[in-house]
Formats: structure tokens, sequence, C-alpha cells
């Protein structure tokens, strides 16, 4: 295998980055590491606007030079034809079912509650952000809770699945929220850190 045939614009620490750099460990690709620093405002600068013109992070680019955005898109991209995607299409369509729930139920709540946090200064308009998030967040780890209380991974094995809602859900009280009531989330973590090529949040390259 070539070396070095990705790019990776990351911030390091973004969750949504995490997941891309968590797949392509698992998968033993290798890539480089561009870092992009979006509280200075470097994914607004016209050079990353030619990456990706929504100005957003991650950013996979390609040996080629073609660009892919969005973190989901990107783990489904890669883990295509590898075991980390099953072949039944009920379980495929169970892997995106996760991942849109983690975009649209426990991202911007949890995820967005994390960054409020460390990386703004909590003024009073944040602070009642932070309120309004607290209960949906809440919401979607039950939703987790109920189904890992009988379940190992989100979809029979291991998956882009458990990948994308591990990201935010390991750093979750980061963002406010205690997972100490949320034993089957607690082994669900633990079962996703003892994959072979897991690794940290704060691990590049």
């Amino acid at each position: 295998m070539a070396e070095n045939i990705y790019t990776l614009y990351d911030f390091p620490d973004s969750g949504n980055g995490y997941k891309v750099r968590l797949i392509l460990n698992h998968l033993h690709l290798p890539y480089r590491y561009r870092a992009v620093d979006i509280l200075a405002g470097e994914s607004r600068q016209a050079d990353f606007l030619a990456l990706n013109p929504n100005g957003k992070i991650p950013v996979l680019q390609l040996a080629d030079g073609r660009c892919l955005a969005e973190s989901n898109a990107i783990l489904w991209y890669l883990g295509e034809d590898t075991p980390l995607i099953p072949a039944d299409p009920w379980q495929r369509a169970s892997v995106l079912q996760w991942m849109f729930f983690e975009q649209y139920s426990h991202e911007p709540n949890i995820a967005t509650s994390r960054f409020i946090l460390k990386h703004t200064e909590v003024d009073e308009e944040r602070q009642r952000a932070l309120e309004q998030k607290r209960p949906a967040g809440y919401a979607a780890l039950d939703v987790m809770e109920r189904h890992l209380n009988n379940n190992t991974y989100f979809v029979t094995d291991f998956s882009i699945a458990d990948i994308a809602l591990f990201a935010y859900t390991h750093v979750a009280e980061e963002g406010g929220f205690s997972l100490a009531g949320y034993p089957g989330i607690q082994r669900w973590l633990a079962a996703v850190r003892s994959q072979p090529n897991h690794c940290s949040i704060d691990a590049i390259g």
C-alpha cells in the first residue's frame, strides 16, 4: 500500500475529526495530518475553503486531490468493503440509522455543549444554550443505554456506527453530562477501547 495516500485536515480536539483518526488507525491506513485552528478562523480562509466550501473540518484529501467532508461520510467511504460495514442490507441500514442519530440527536447537544465549555467564555446566553441542550443530550444517552442494555455494539459487531458514537460519548462529561447512571454505555465504551489499534483523542498520526 502506498504511504500517506490520505491527508486529514482537522482540529485536534474535534470529536468529528477523531472519528476519522480512529478509522484510519483501525484500518492501518497511513495519512498526513494538517491541523486547522478553527478557533483562529483558519477554516474560513481561502486555502481551506478551496478544500471544503462549507468551511468545516474534518476534510479527507485523497492522493488524487479529491476532498471529502462530513465525518460520517468519510467513515462510510473508508469503511466500505471492510468488516466495519456489514454486508447485510438490514445491518447496513442500521449502521446508517445510528449514524444519523449521532448527527441529529447526539452531536448537536453533547458535542456542542462540550465545545462551549472547553473553547468559549460561558456568558449568560451560552449558559442558557447549555441548559436547553441538557434534556435532549440526556435523552440521546437514554436511547443509547436502552439499546446497549441488550447489545454489546450498536449493530451486531463493532462497526463505524460505534466509531461515530464513541467520539463524543467518551468525552460527554466534558460537556457536563454525567455517565455515572449509564452502565450499558460504560460497558460499550470499554468494549470500543479494547478494539485493536484503538487510539485516544489526543493521538495524531
